[in-house]
């Protein structure tokens, strides 16, 4: 008792220099004379009041006084040191008091203290109080505070409920049974009517999470909800933070089947849709009613690409990633095929045409079955994927392989002039940075064909400090690795050597395994210090290892082999996309290693293309003719090697002079997109003919700046001048100036409108810029903003509605941009109900 007292006189000193304590009962004397308090002078008052005032008003008037009064205090009118004691503390040693006064709150919470007496019997929920309550509050004020420590945190009303919501999803009411036992209840229901408007008979957590999450879908669907707005706010805030995903997850699937959602989106329209994000069969729906829709292709491409860019916001986007982008890549598609034009008039044009536009239509059907593969849903995509198949197969390979057959016909030997040819790679291509005395990198991806590298092309442009560009050679046939490999090495004869291997000899060295290209290279030009090596290798090495290689090397050639080693078996042919995006990754990664040992000049090719057809080939994609010759040396699907082979109707013959090669073999390709039949050989993934997507070689060409290229799309607030906000919600357009693009990138922001003291009065808004239109009004993004019951503190004041801008990983924001509004609302203008 005795360290009570003094905890609760001290606590009272820190405030006030005088403190009166009033022992009704008479039981303390022997207390207050016990008590050792420094600095503190004890006066027990004895009918000398004139002379007790005297002393702590005039002699020592900085002087710290308890002054002790035994007994009832007296009339006010008798009362000579009132005024004194008005001015300033007053101590009491009963239960309460003794809380109040370590509180540091004054008698008129009495009350409170007294209702709620089981609370404050922990000294742990004591001293959590302690650290949040302030001598103004209120009586509401503290009721709130205790709420938080109930709750266990230090926040507002909403932080009390998002812990109810989260026991609940637990299964727990340990939140809740303290509450009650603290006789709050009625206070926190009370609460959730004026913050929520949540009334019930008979209230519960349970019954009111069942009412916001169906409130917020009605509201959020234009419907009245039974709620008030300020609950909208709250659960759009609750449903964002990372902290409460498991609770709402948990919530929202249980909900889901309380409340009907399914059957009822069976109802709408996925348009009306777009912005809700409540229950993941939301995402759900409208990724049925695109797939329907693009299949059926009732659904603009435009329109496909800028709901899928909504729904990024969706709390669930991750989960159907690949779904929402294995869509808009297949609307992409039918857009690109509605508008193609297949046709050429040389080998020549057909070069530059697939290389200029064509090779998109591959680079799309490759996107859309990688996702779709990666979504692991092969029953929902089914429709789509059918439709996109066949459109790719019998309306875009086929058709353009035949067109271009044509000319491979026509021509009397494999030459697209001006097309440099892929042999005359380390000439037109290496040799010019070794005649300047500059160092070069060069990385060959094998069967990485061009569309793959046009998207690294992309991705490396997008990188700070470097710029590519792309062009195409016309790959040597056969398209195969041993060949393609040779042709891009220093070279002035050619040939495949006249055995069962299908190796390519160089110069008369064998160009098979890195050693020998090693020594090939070597020829190359004398004095050149050049070494080859695999990418693994590279990828593995220390800083001090791949900077000593660039130092003491000036040409190096880098092998990298996944899209290849993956597809040529074909146990593992279906997973060709897939290795494509992972040698994307890889080969980023070595361009970026590369550059870190200072190499300023890469060159980034392949040996060969690929023709790929994800679903198992028709019979009608086999060549039906026999492969007729005196000797057969080697054969694959696509080309065979031999002596005295015989054209067919459906196999092109080439002699070794019109392949541009030296020697005897001759060469048989199957016309188009044909295969020959060959067992224990996967057949969806081939090369080694003459098709455009085998035989056109992608030459991109890197170059390391010295200075920063790269900058972030700006954005504006429309229209924010002198504006007046008078409801509970506001429409607000943002403008992307720029159209993003590899150099000019992507912006990421958070919104909020904000009290000028700093407080967030509205709902929070994660946002992506990264628009590509060249159309001003298709960068324009609208975003809604409903204000928070908090808002009202700020009725008739300036707000501020801030963009927001994250620093790097960190949870740390800075201001972006700002935009100043008068909140000017009518109160009635608040309720739905």
């Amino acid at each position: 008792m005795n360290d009570r007292i003094a905890k609760g006189l001290e606590a009272a000193f820190d405030r006030h220099r005088i403190v009166f304590w009033t022992d009704t009962a008479r039981e303390l004397r022997d207390t207050f004379e016990a008590l050792e308090l420094p600095g503190v002078e004890k006066i027990a008052l004895a009918n000398n009041e004139f002379a007790v005032k005297h002393r702590i008003l005039r002699k020592a008037p900085q002087g710290r006084f308890l002054i002790y009064r035994e007994g009832p205090e007296p009339a006010l009118i008798d009362n000579w040191l009132l005024d004194v004691q008005l001015a300033h503390g007053t101590f009491k040693a009963d239960q309460a008091a003794l809380w109040l006064s370590e509180l540091g709150l004054g008698l008129g919470l009495e009350d409170v203290v007294r209702a709620h007496a089981e609370f404050f019997r922990s000294a742990r929920r004591l001293e959590q109080l302690k650290r949040l309550a302030r001598n103004d509050d209120t009586a509401s004020a503290l009721r709130l505070k205790m709420l938080s420590v109930c709750a266990g945190g230090e926040g507002g009303f909403d932080s009390v409920v998002e812990r109810l919501l989260a026991d609940l999803a637990a299964d727990t009411d340990e939140t809740m049974r303290l509450i009650e036992r603290s006789g709050l209840g009625p206070f926190l229901w009370d609460q959730m009517g004026r913050h929520y408007g949540y009334t019930a008979v008979q209230p519960s957590i349970e019954d009111f999470a069942v009412s916001l999450f169906k409130a917020c879908y009605a509201m959020g669907l234009g419907e009245a909800g039974g709620l008030s707005p300020e609950a909208l706010v709250f659960f759009r805030r609750w449903k964002n933070n990372r902290h409460a995903s498991q609770a709402f997850e948990a919530l929202s699937s249980t909900y889901a089947n309380v409340l009907g959602v399914r059957t009822d989106l069976e109802t709408r329209d996925f348009r009306h849709l777009i912005e809700l994000d409540y229950f993941e069969d939301i995402d759900r729906a409208i990724i049925v009613a695109l797939v329907h829709g693009v299949a059926a292709r009732t659904l603009a491409a435009g329109d496909v690409a800028s709901w899928i860019r909504q729904r990024r916001q969706s709390y669930w986007y991750d989960r159907f990633r690949d779904l929402y982008e294995a869509i808009g890549f297949a609307a992409e598609f039918h857009a690109a095929m509605a508008q193609v034009n297949l046709g050429m008039t040389s080998l020549a044009e057909g070069v530059s045409r697939y290389a200029g536009n064509w090779f998109r239509i591959d680079q799309l059907y490759r996107k859309f079955i990688y996702h779709m593969q990666k979504s692991g849903q092969a029953s929902l995509m089914a429709e789509l994927y059918e439709q996109v198949e066949n459109h790719y197969v019998n309306s875009y390979l086929l058709r353009l392989n035949d067109s271009w057959q044509v000319h491979v016909d026509a021509a009397p030997k494999w030459d697209a002039a001006p097309v440099p040819d892929q042999r005359t790679f380390y000439a037109t291509h290496v040799a010019p940075y070794r005649q300047k005395d500059q160092k070069i990198c060069v990385i060959i991806s094998d069967a990485m064909r061009y569309e793959v590298a046009e998207e690294l092309l992309a991705r490396i442009r997008g990188l700070d400090r470097y710029d590519a560009e792309i062009e195409p050679m016309l790959g040597s046939l056969p398209t195969y690795t041993q060949l393609g490999m040779a042709s891009l090495l220093p070279n002035r004869v050619l040939q495949i050597a006249d055995n069962d291997t299908s190796a390519v000899i160089v110069d008369g060295q064998s160009s098979q395994g890195t050693e020998n290209r090693k020594k090939i290279l070597a020829q190359g030009r004398e004095g050149d210090r050049t070494t080859a090596l695999l990418a693994d290798d590279l990828l593995k090495m220390q800083r001090d290892d791949y900077r000593a290689l660039f130092r003491d090397h000036d040409v190096i050639y880098v092998y990298h082999n996944l899209i290849d080693a993956t597809g040529d078996k074909p146990a593992t042919e279906d997973r060709v996309f897939e290795a494509a995006e992972k040698t994307l990754e890889e080969l980023v990664q070595l361009v970026k290693k590369l550059a870190a040992a200072n190499a300023n000049n890469l060159l980034i090719t392949a040996d060969h293309g690929f023709i790929y057809q994800h679903r198992p080939i028709d019979e009608s994609d086999f060549s039906g003719s026999e492969v007729v010759g005196e000797t057969i040396l080697f054969r694959n699907r696509r080309f065979v090697l031999g002596h005295g082979l015989k054209p067919q109707q459906g196999l092109k013959l080439y002699m070794p002079d019109e392949a541009g090669l030296q020697g005897d073999v001759e060469i048989l390709i199957p016309k188009s997109i044909n295969r020959l039949r060959l067992k224990g050989s996967g057949s969806r993934f081939v090369h080694g003919g003459a098709t455009l997507q085998e035989a056109v070689v992608p030459v991109v060409r890197i170059n390391k700046k010295r200075q920063s290229d790269t900058s972030i799309v700006d954005v504006e607030i429309i229209g924010s001048t002198n504006q007046v906000i008078t409801a509970s919600q506001i429409s607000v357009r943002f403008y992307q100036s720029v159209p993003a693009t590899e150099k000019t990138q992507a912006r990421r922001l958070r919104a909020g409108i904000f009290s000028q003291s700093g407080d967030l009065i509205s709902d929070s808004h994660e946002l992506v810029f990264d628009f590509r239109s060249e159309n001003p009004r298709e960068r324009e993004h609208p975003v809604r903003f409903l204000l928070s019951r908090k808002a009202d503190d700020y009725n008739g004041q300036e707000v501020v509605l801030r963009l927001e801008e994250q620093h790097g990983d960190t949870s740390h924001y800075s201001e972006f941009r700002s935009a100043r509004y008068i909140l000017r609302r009518s109160f009635t203008n608040d309720f739905d109900f």
